[in-house]
């Protein structure tokens, strides 16, 4: 269960009636759209390499990581631990609370006189169903100075409380921006 959520706030959270918006994007060949994700969301390994650059070091490299998928939203990608850079993060005391995953705590990167704070995020004992991102590492591709899917140079989500990733491979429209709080 959630830290600090309690059972019926939980229950009334994922319960909220979510609206689609009137146009939806249509995908193309190889494309998918964020209205075909699930709710709740799903976790599915990721087959391409992912990559993290701040200050000119490459924070977080993987072959193994995971995506996670929820209806309006770009993938939010997770890097294994181990194949995160973690001398160069500083655990904050800021922390969030996701109805799915539970508490999410940031994290600060401060590489070549660079620093940054809350780039990444983390769940470190996530609710049930999301064990499988245990101390995995989110980062904030608006934060980052580049983050890449295979060879795609990564968008940010619009918003600066979303983490999803944008590629040409998905298609929205996509929560985040201005009058899509209730999506």
């Amino acid at each position: 269960m959630s830290q600090n959520l309690k059972p019926q706030e939980r229950d009334r959270l994922r319960a909220l009636r979510r609206p689609r918006p009137p146009a939806i994007a249509k995908p193309g060949p190889g494309q998918e759209s964020v209205w075909d994700y699930p709710r709740p969301p799903r976790i599915e390994p990721v087959p391409d390499r992912l990559r993290v650059v701040f200050a000119g070091i490459t924070l977080a490299e993987t072959v193994n990581g995971l995506r996670v998928l929820e209806t309006s939203s770009p993938p939010v990608y997770y890097f294994p631990p181990a194949d995160v850079r973690t001398e160069f993060l500083t655990r904050m005391v800021h922390t969030t609370l996701c109805e799915w995953k539970g508490l999410a705590s940031y994290w600060t990167a401060e590489v070549r006189g660079g620093r940054q704070e809350a780039i990444a995020w983390s769940h470190e004992r996530p609710d049930e169903g999301y064990e499988r991102i245990a101390g995995h590492f989110a980062f904030y591709a608006g934060l980052a100075d580049a983050c890449f899917i295979g060879d795609e140079w990564v968008i940010p989500q619009a918003s600066d409380y979303y983490g999803g990733w944008v590629t040409p491979r998905i298609v929205g429209p996509f929560k985040g921006g201005p009058g899509t709080e209730a999506w």
